[in-house]
């Protein structure tokens, strides 16, 4: 196996990219329904435009197996970037098999070199699994003690 950078602008890369993306997209756990035509289209494009876009895919023998998005942020209590995992997601059948490590490994070295100070993501309440793997991983529930509790993701949709 082995994890790369995604090349936004390499058909390969890109048609990995929006598999990958669409899988998780169909998974219950990533909504239940898979990306639009459109956003299938459009989405190598944009992350090619969007700053502080990166992408890591893992593959065996050529098959795509394991796919993180991220991108840089800043803490302003740090004063410092900071890396947010957007998406993560690795096909059923090469689960427990190390792709995650490989891309967690991954973010970590693209962090450290670009002098975050932490590396964020969100994880559903209910997907156990995968809150499991982030532990291990290191990270934990945000919180600033007993006064203010759990950090809560919130998203307001706009069309």
């Amino acid at each position: 196996m082995r994890v790369d950078r995604v090349d936004y602008t390499n058909p390969d890369d890109q048609l990995a990219l929006v598999n990958l993306l669409n899988a998780y997209a169909q998974d219950p756990l990533g909504g239940g329904a898979g990306l639009t035509p459109e956003v299938q289209k459009r989405l190598p494009e944009a992350l090619s435009r969007m700053p502080g876009a990166c992408s890591f895919i893992v593959r065996r023998d050529g098959a795509p197996l394991g796919l993180l998005n991220a991108f840089t942020g800043f803490s302003t209590f740090n004063a410092r970037p900071l890396i947010n995992i957007h998406d993560v997601f690795v096909v059923p059948e090469a689960r427990g098999s190390g792709v995650l490590q490989m891309l967690f490994d991954a973010i970590e070295a693209e962090a450290r070199a670009q002098n975050c100070c932490k590396i964020t993501l969100e994880v559903l309440e209910e997907n156990h699994r995968a809150q499991a793997a982030y532990r291990r991983q290191g990270f934990r529930g945000y919180d600033v003690g007993e006064v203010g509790g759990e950090a809560l993701f919130w998203q307001k949709k706009l069309d």
